[in-house]
């Protein structure tokens, strides 16, 4: 089932939420709404779920305006972030609830009952703890029982409000990776909120970046992190050094000098992967110290300071760092590879040195 939200508004008194949102979710995406605290996402969500309602504007499910549905009547499946799981109910009866409270003439037999929640205990790799109640499960366990329950219904979108958020780092990791191994199997239209930049670009078809009750950018993974379309997601979506130097743009014929006065229109927006450090001077570089080296983990993390004891963040391969590594205290030289800079309209255009 396809979403399409139009000219939405919502304030809670005088604070405005959201400031006319516009947004398609196409069927059978996982579409991600990433932004800080305060941006307007799960106050979007909600109203999606019918859990609130606009101001103005309106939310269409396959084309048919469901802006003042009943929350019952949306054919939704809602995943909370603290799970809102029975405590009195074993994880059995916690899955089976949505279907033993519909109407007497919607209501499956319950020999159908039981085999449609043990298709979900097996979904989810739970099938031996069907009799055991909430407390006795773990984190991820009952997020787990929280997103069979809210699919036992066979809702046509899924909705989920940060459902990683209350549980550890590595715990989460592997929720992820089953959440989108679910979704590929079953093909629902699922809308998550998440304030993980990591969360969003490793689950989502689709990314939704908001801000201050607004859109910023709508794209796949790929799109908003390596063609963001304004200083704010290229700030929001990973690392960023902003540099205020000369570096030299190839313009293919020709190298164009890229200067900077301290002027914001002039900056250059630099990941931390796009920077060279090299022993000694080459053109454009410029100098800077290693204040801290960290080799732990997937890559090497350099953190140094440059002519004007600003940090800049650099992040080398191990095999790169293997070549050529540095230490703290070393003077070194350093080259954005690539970037991004803001044009006329203060938009980003990408430049390779």
């Amino acid at each position: 089932m396809s979403i399409k939200v139009r000219n939405l508004t919502k304030s809670f008194g005088n604070l405005k939420v959201l400031d006319n949102i516009n947004l398609d979710i196409p069927s059978r995406e996982l579409v991600a709404l990433l932004g800080p605290s305060g941006s307007g996402k799960t106050t979007l969500l909600r109203i999606v779920a019918g859990l609130e309602y606009p101001d103005s504007g309106s939310v269409h499910f396959f084309d048919e305006d469901a802006t003042d549905r009943h929350v019952r009547n949306r054919d939704v499946g809602f995943v909370f972030q603290h799970y809102a799981l029975f405590r009195h109910m074993t994880v059995f009866e916690n899955i089976a609830f949505g279907l033993t409270v519909k109407k007497r003439k919607e209501r499956p037999p319950k020999s159908e009952i039981k085999e449609r929640v043990y298709e979900l205990l097996k979904l989810i790799q739970l099938e031996s703890l069907a009799n055991r109640y909430p407390n006795q499960l773990s984190g991820g366990q009952r997020q787990r029982v929280a997103l069979a329950r809210a699919l036992a219904t066979d809702p046509k979108v899924l909705l989920l409000d940060e459902p990683f958020g209350a549980l550890d780092a590595k715990v989460r990791q592997e929720l992820r990776r089953w959440l989108r191994r679910l979704h590929e199997d079953m093909h629902i239209t699922s809308l998550f909120v998440t304030h993980d930049q990591e969360e969003a670009l490793e689950v989502a078809d689709r990314i939704v970046v908001t801000n201050n009750s607004r859109i910023e950018q709508v794209g796949t993974p790929d799109e908003v992190f390596h063609n963001p379309a304004n200083e704010f997601v290229m700030h929001f979506l990973g690392d960023v050094n902003v540099f205020h130097e000369r570096f030299e743009k190839d313009t293919g014929n020709n190298k164009q000098t890229l200067r900077s006065d301290d002027k914001k229109e002039d900056c250059l927006f630099v990941r931390p992967h796009d920077i060279r450090i090299s022993d000694r001077a080459v053109d454009g570089s410029t100098p800077a110290k290693v204040s801290r080296v960290l080799t732990a983990g997937p890559f090497v993390k350099v953190e140094l300071l440059d002519m004007f004891d600003r940090y800049i963040h650099v992040h080398l391969s191990h095999s790169e760092y293997a070549v050529s590594p540095v230490y703290t205290g070393d003077r070194v030289y350093i080259l954005p590879k690539k970037g991004k800079m803001l044009d006329e309209d203060n938009k980003l255009m990408g430049f390779n040195i």
